[in-house]
């Protein structure tokens, strides 16, 4: 019988997964399926710019998977059962189950609401393909002269800002930041970023923690009101709960808990990949979630996994993260470098040349996706027999 594998999401980290799976295991032995909620791989990264009216490809993933022997189920999971090695989904065939021998936990992330009056009914996000079409809608509505508050000073909320003022230059943009913008910024970087907001006529309230949101207003701490038409809110991301009702270690963020080749240390047949893996990186604290993380997280479960069932020596990847990359429209950017306890470097990159190497991180990002098996080792190689894994001291 084939080793079933079985990657959750086909995001950045498990749509890369899949492919270096499919291209180092022999398909003689191995049986690969990824658990899919929408048909298209979805760049996260650019949901910003779909949501202000640009128009995005989206590539079908059973387009993306053709030819490397990679199965494709469209469903949604509704639970995982790490005891009996079950998957359960529902799709458009009705409610069904898939057992699996290796699990890739994959599903990434939505916005975070950190329980605050109103974000659900009435703000929007950009964290997903649908939520994103829904602002977008909403925007479309919108005449000049409305205001648009995002919430959030992260990369997310950040970009949104200086997109959404870019783009629509007859919208008043706002955003709401609980610090001071771009306080994690080197200096030159910060006044480059405020420089960015000035000139694209971006109101910032600073210091300013939203408690509620109303249909055309928020509410700060101290009893602000902010008028807005439109709320965006992107102050950070949560996991979906299924890791923790499966019965999955998990952290107090809800994400999978897991060792230095992103193996879940309660269940050695389970690996996290992405936003819903809590692994430590080599500064001693948890990897962000971000894009960069995904690929750190799903390169080193991968390499374990098939060291693991091939009975080779477990290899170990790095995990240091090495800056942000924050486009400011599509004409500037900010790359800002980081050291080993992430503070910003007294370098930094802005302007066009940065919003060049953005761009370019980005269609690398979404051709590798395409090209899932690209440039990665030819040779399939078998899975080593139990005995044989047993033999040289390397878990299954």
């Amino acid at each position: 019988m084939k080793h079933r594998i079985v990657v959750l999401g086909a995001g950045y980290a498990g749509a890369f997964a899949a492919g270096n799976l499919a291209r180092r295991l022999s398909p003689a032995d191995t049986e690969i399926t990824v658990v899919n909620a929408v048909p298209d791989f979805v760049e996260r990264m650019r949901l910003h710019q779909l949501a202000i009216g640009q128009d995005l490809a989206f590539r079908k993933l059973a387009d993306v998977f053709a030819g490397t022997g990679v199965r494709l189920r469209l469903a949604r999971v509704t639970g995982v059962d790490p005891e009996r090695r079950t998957v359960a989904v529902t799709g458009e065939d009705g409610d069904g189950e898939l057992a699996y021998d290796t699990l890739l936990y994959a599903l990434g992330s939505s916005v975070a609401h950190h329980g605050v009056p109103g974000v659900a009914e009435y703000a929007f996000d950009v964290t997903g393909r649908s939520s994103a079409l829904r602002l977008r809608e909403r925007l479309a509505g919108l005449g000049e002269g409305g205001t648009v508050l995002v919430v959030g000073e992260g990369l997310t909320g950040i970009e949104t800002a200086t997109e959404f003022a870019e783009s629509r230059p007859g919208l008043s943009v706002q955003l709401a930041a609980r610090g001071e913008l771009g306080a994690w910024l080197s200096p030159k970087a910060r006044r480059h970023l405020r420089q960015a907001f000035d000139r694209l006529g971006i109101t910032v309230h600073e210091h300013t923690g939203i408690e509620a949101v109303e249909p055309a207003r928020a509410i700060a701490a101290d009893g602000t009101s902010i008028p807005a038409d439109v709320t965006v809110w992107s102050a950070g991301f949560a996991v979906h709960p299924i890791a923790a009702a499966s019965g999955l270690e998990v952290a107090e963020t809800g994400q999978i808990v897991v060792d230095r080749t992103m193996r879940s240390v309660s269940h050695p047949d389970v690996y996290a990949a992405g936003d819903c893996a809590y692994a430590i990186g080599e500064n001693g604290r948890p990897l962000p979630m971000s894009c960069a993380s995904a690929g750190f997280t799903n390169m080193q479960a991968t390499a374990a996994i098939i060291a693991r069932l091939t009975g080779g020596e477990v290899p170990t990847v790095g995990l240091k993260y090495y800056g942000n990359h924050i486009s400011l429209g599509r004409r500037d950017a900010i790359f800002q470098m980081v050291d080993g306890d992430v503070r910003s470097k007294s370098w930094y990159l802005g302007g066009k040349a940065a919003a060049r190497l953005k761009s370019g991180v980005l269609k690398g990002a979404g051709w590798g996706i395409a090209h899932p098996t690209f440039g990665m080792p030819k040779r399939k190689r078998r899975l080593a027999t139990a005995a044989d894994r047993d033999g040289m001291g390397v878990a299954a």
